[in-house]
């Protein structure tokens, strides 16, 4: 069945306190997708950001995003009194997050909300967190500590802490369980809401694709509650750090910096916390984008201290033993597998042997040194899932604007491209004229925006993760549009028949 949707990130919605949240305006934007014809609506991972403010460098796997709590439903249920959040300063820029002031504004106003809310009988909220302690009693825990350090990473917390000593854990929760009570309590607020939006946009008729790093981040509740299940020293340091090696795009690689699994105890152990990680994923979302699937057939080591990922090392995954498991285990789940980057004959197996569909990027077919591009629409198997560029991609305007001109020459004789209509659409059509059974579109290329509106650069710090579109922009007269494309490429959702 052919489908279509849009990429879209919580952060990017529009709201008046910052950010975009998981109130009112995200309940439009899934109307929109519904009006517009579209099955699925693709974000980013949810989890609490940290390290430059990245959505892939979270304090924790299992953990929702403060900063996506909508302040107006608490004011709707007394949590909070609306001047104590209406009348804050929340930024210059609605098309930008400030997440420093982010920082600052948005979390005294969450004490207030979880003041009130701990001094209120709240069965549901007792019973939340009886159902998720396997987690959220030691991100609380991560979370209160982390604040009572500063802010700084876990690796630099005294050694009975770091290395969580009986002794001095008890004393821990003693002394901080108003602190570990109000984390506890965010979450709660965070799990509420996100239920209520996803059981709104299933209703429509539209799924939530969520995205999965494959790594965790190293200052992250994971790592510091499971130091066995990653390769670190006997102080609770990496030995090796995740990266890429370098290749054309940058001559010294990438280094990423999070610590390595440790795939052989995994195995050994059924891949328990995998599993216990990708099950309450399914808890969230319909579908799940794995990323970096090339990893779980090798991956490259870095030396931790490294400046540079020049001398790191490819290891061996856990191959499809890890998938067979994953199936045995969970039963068949609906997974995308990010195999981006380069894929060597293994990759390319164990991608075949998983099942999933693979990811194909239009901006990546043209090239101008390889006709024979692979990421060409004529060339796409029907099981894949097919983007115009993905988060990590300039926008299309910015790529034609940016790439070199032999390859948007070649794209635009290829696509037979329309400058009058806007580049945009010829190549948002082109995806969805594809073989592929789901084409994805970042909504800033049906604005049609420029480079200003580029979601991530990798490798940089300090300007990514900002975007955010301006209220009334997913309107009626682009869902018309999207809806009659959509239509026009067979991708609209096939009505249910009635029983009778």
């Amino acid at each position: 069945m052919r489908q279509s949707g849009i990429l879209m990130p919580v952060s990017s919605l529009p709201s008046p306190y910052g950010i975009g949240t998981l109130g009112a305006e995200a309940w439009r934007f899934a109307d929109f997708l519904a009006a517009g014809g579209q099955s699925c609506w693709q974000l980013l991972p949810v989890g609490p950001t940290g390290f430059g403010d990245s959505p892939y460098q979270s304090f924790s796997s299992f953990a929702g995003n403060p900063y996506f709590i909508d302040l107006d439903l608490l004011a709707g249920e007394g949590l909070l009194e609306p001047p104590e959040f209406q009348e804050l300063p929340w930024g210059d820029d609605p098309a930008k997050v400030d997440y420093g002031l982010l920082y600052t504004t948005r979390f005294p106003v969450l004490r207030k909300a979880c003041t009130r809310l701990l001094t209120q009988e709240r069965p549901d909220f007792a019973a939340f967190c009886r159902e998720q302690a396997d987690w959220l009693e030691d991100y609380a825990l991560f979370m209160a500590l982390k604040e009572a350090h500063g802010g700084v990473s876990w690796f630099e917390w005294p050694q009975e802490l770091r290395l969580r000593l009986p002794g001095a854990m008890e004393r821990a929760r003693a002394e901080l369980a108003e602190e570990t009570a109000f984390w506890q309590a965010v979450q709660y607020l965070f799990f509420r809401q996100w239920r209520d939006l996803k059981r709104h946009a299933n209703g429509l008729g539209i799924s939530i694709i969520g995205d999965l790093p494959i790594y965790v981040a190293g200052d992250s509740a994971d790592v510091w509650a499971n130091p066995e299940q990653f390769q670190l020293d006997e102080d609770g340091l990496p030995t090796e750090v995740a990266g890429c090696p370098p290749d054309g795009f940058s001559a010294d690689g990438q280094l990423w910096g999070n610590p390595l699994f440790d795939w052989e105890r995994m195995k050994e152990e059924g891949y328990a916390w995998w599993l216990r990680r990708i099950s309450f994923q399914f808890q969230l979302y319909d579908t799940l984008r794995i990323d970096h699937f090339r990893g779980f057939d090798s991956y490259y080591a870095i030396p931790y201290g490294a400046t540079t990922a020049r001398n790191g090392r490819w290891r061996p995954g856990p191959g499809i033993d890890f998938f067979r498991t994953v199936n045995k285990t969970l039963g068949k789940k609906n997974i995308i597998a990010e195999d981006l980057g380069f894929l060597t004959p293994s990759v390319c197996k164990l991608l075949k042997d998983s099942g999933y569909p693979g990811m194909k990027v239009l901006e990546f077919a043209f090239d101008s040194r390889d006709p024979d591009s692979g990421f060409l629409p004529h060339r796409y198997p029907a099981h894949c899932v097919a983007y115009a560029g993905t988060h990590d991609n300039d926008t299309v305007q910015g790529w034609i604007a940016s790439a070199p001109k032999k390859d948007t020459a070649f794209a635009k004789a290829y696509l037979r491209l329309n400058k009058r209509e806007g580049y945009h659409w010829g190549m948002i059509r082109s995806v969805w004229a594809s073989p592929a059974d789901l084409a994805v579109i970042q909504f800033q290329d049906l604005l049609g925006l420029g480079s200003e509106a580029r979601m991530n650069i990798p490798s940089t710090l300090g300007t990514n993760w900002r975007w955010r579109t301006l209220p009334g922009t997913y309107n009626e007269t682009l869902s018309r549009r999207l809806r009659r494309e959509t239509q026009i490429y067979q991708r609209l959702p096939q009505a249910k028949k009635s029983k009778k």
